[in-house]
């Protein structure tokens, strides 16, 4: 099997990897799937995927990490970052370091694979007038932190001047589906 066959889910929640691993494996792709960037080191010893899949939080941890780690591996593996808590901040670093798409979630196996063939970004694309709201320019900026101190809640809230639970509240409440 190709390398461009070879896929790699990075995703800590172990149904939502089951679910899109089999759907995958329906459409012939040799799928693997990893939790934590530790584990995703480790099953890049002996495997080789053309395609990525990466969560972009895994438990506390940030998967920005894992996007750098395979583009390190391979610079021209096309790498779609999967988010429910998706940013504009978020998005920017996950391009910059080697992603080939965002998507937001829900996503389905569709949507990911449609990101996978997409070779250039679009000069055509719609511009929507979007007004930004208070409520959005506070979540951007919770994001933004989130990014600069690697997912660490306690750092974030501590630099938001929030307290930790306040800001726990903030992200359970706003996250995007």
């Amino acid at each position: 099997m190709t390398d461009a066959s070879r896929l790699v889910i990075v995703e800590d929640d172990e149904a939502f990897a089951r679910t899109l691993k089999r759907s995958f494996e329906r459409r012939g792709y040799q799928v693997r799937v990893a939790a934590s960037h530790e584990e995703l080191a480790a099953l890049l010893v002996d495997f080789a995927p053309g395609y990525a899949v990466v969560d972009l939080k895994l438990g506390g941890a940030s998967g920005l990490a894992c996007v750098q780690s395979l583009h390190a591996q391979d610079a021209t593996m096309r790498i779609v970052v999967l988010t429910g808590f998706a940013s504009i901040a978020t998005a920017v670093e996950a391009i910059k370091l080697g992603a080939s798409y965002y998507l937001a979630k829900p996503s389905n196996t569709d949507d990911i694979e449609a990101a996978f063939e997409r070779e250039a970004g679009d000069p055509d694309a719609p511009l929507a007038a979007r007004p930004s709201s208070i409520k959005t320019v506070e979540w951007e900026h919770i994001h933004q932190t989130l990014v600069e101190t690697d997912f660490n809640i306690s750092e974030a809230a501590r630099r938001l001047g929030m307290h930790r639970r306040t800001l726990a509240r903030k992200l359970e409440k706003r996250q995007l589906r």
